[in-house]
């Protein structure tokens, strides 16, 4: 595997705990919106695709975080799903150039229907990946925060994966794109439970990656996204000690076509399934 290049030794820490801070707040303020909007019944227009709907609650968070983080991080641009995408040219590896990016609903879908399974994700990045991430999962009264080199916490309290991972008996989670399945996502379910590993699709790439970064499954493989799907939850898994792969099998902080994101001990077993599954052409 290739070596990551190494991230300064240090960012400004009253910058970082400032981001760490406006993060942590505005993932309050969102998960208190979700609870209360959730299942109103919103149907998607007829040129929506259900899988990518938006919604006036998604609009108002993404406005909300828009406007704090102009007012505290004058000139720091923020790219989201709702308003704006995303850099036409991913920022060169190394850049010390910060931007935010923010997902204000993570399965919109979920959200609409009422299901429990939803989240708001901001992230601050530079160059070398998140900085500071955040995931808030309102059902669960959860906010889950990482900042680079200061680890994770769930509500407060740190969060590190142990060293070894028991791989059978554990599950994995993946996504679907916007049009369905992604290419040998069939071959890659079996690969899974010929090693007796279930696969989960629950509607949510930030819960997903967030799962594997508190232990509750082993791994997530995503196939398709946008960067503000993943990256608060990137900064999440990394900090608790998960690996990070790109489609390849190479560390990658935040990978831009497809990613792994393992427990210790299972990245490895988990990628040659995917890698398997994409050799596979379709029936």
């Amino acid at each position: 595997m290739t070596a990551l290049p190494t991230p300064p030794a240090q960012i400004e820490p009253a910058l970082v705990s400032r981001a760490f801070e406006v993060a942590g707040r505005l993932a309050n303020d969102a998960a208190d919106v979700i609870i209360a909007t959730a299942g109103r019944g919103a149907r998607p227009e007829p040129s929506e695709s259900p899988f990518d709907w938006v919604t006036d609650t998604g609009r108002t968070l993404e406005r909300h975080t828009r406007r704090i983080l102009a007012d505290e991080f004058p000139g720091t641009p923020v790219f989201g799903e709702e308003f704006g995408d995303e850099p036409s040219v991913p920022p060169q590896q190394g850049a010390s150039e910060f931007r935010w990016s923010v997902d204000p609903v993570d399965g919109t879908a979920n959200y609409v229907a009422g299901l429990p399974w939803c989240a708001y994700s901001l992230a601050m990045l530079d160059g070398y990946g998140p900085v500071v991430g955040v995931v808030a999962d309102p059902y669960r009264t959860q906010i889950y925060a990482a900042a680079r080199g200061r680890g994770m916490r769930a509500n407060g309290t740190p969060v590190r994966l142990p060293d070894r991972t028991e791989i059978r008996g554990g599950i994995v989670c993946t996504e679907l794109t916007k049009n369905g399945p992604w290419p040998g996502m069939n071959r890659f379910i079996t690969n899974a439970a010929s090693a007796q590993v279930g696969v989960r699709l629950l509607g949510s790439p930030a819960l997903a990656i967030t799962q594997v970064a508190l232990g509750h499954t082993i791994a997530a493989v995503l196939d398709d996204y946008e960067e503000w799907d993943v990256a608060g939850a990137l900064a999440l898994a990394t900090e608790a000690g998960a690996t990070v792969l790109d489609r390849r099998g190479e560390p990658n902080p935040l990978p831009r076509d497809g990613l792994l994101v393992a427990a210790p001990g299972a990245a490895v077993e988990v990628h040659a399934w995917w890698a398997q599954a994409a050799e596979v052409p379709a029936s």
